[in-house]
């Protein structure tokens, strides 16, 4: 069983997921040292895209690819957004997406 689990997993997606989900708890916290309040758009979309890279990382389901393109899009519109302060980490997750995207399919040959 432990054969037929390997590689179902999409490590690319996955770690898109992990830094957007990263930067949104990032920009909470950095917006509260600054005295403001985060704008709820910017939030929505980075837990949006991060929720988005974590389901594409799984190859399996359906509609995965789809998952991603909206990943990538949200977090590349995102990081070039905020390019000047959080935004290069975000650019980088939504680069990571974009490769796991394009990258072949595994699951194919299981």
């Amino acid at each position: 069983m432990a054969a037929r689990m390997r590689g179902t997993i999409e490590p690319l997606a996955l770690t898109a997921a992990i830094v957007a989900a990263g930067m949104a708890v990032f920009y909470v916290w950095l917006m509260g040292q600054q005295g403001n309040q985060p704008l709820p758009w910017v939030l929505i979309g980075l837990l949006a895209g991060a929720l988005l890279a974590a389901y594409g990382a799984v190859w399996r389901v359906p509609y995965r690819r789809a998952a991603l393109v909206s990943a990538v899009i949200a977090l590349t519109v995102l990081g070039v957004l905020g390019i000047l302060s959080i935004g290069l980490p975000i650019l980088a997750a939504g680069i990571l997406a974009l490769v796991s995207l394009l990258r072949p399919g595994r699951h194919q040959a299981l």
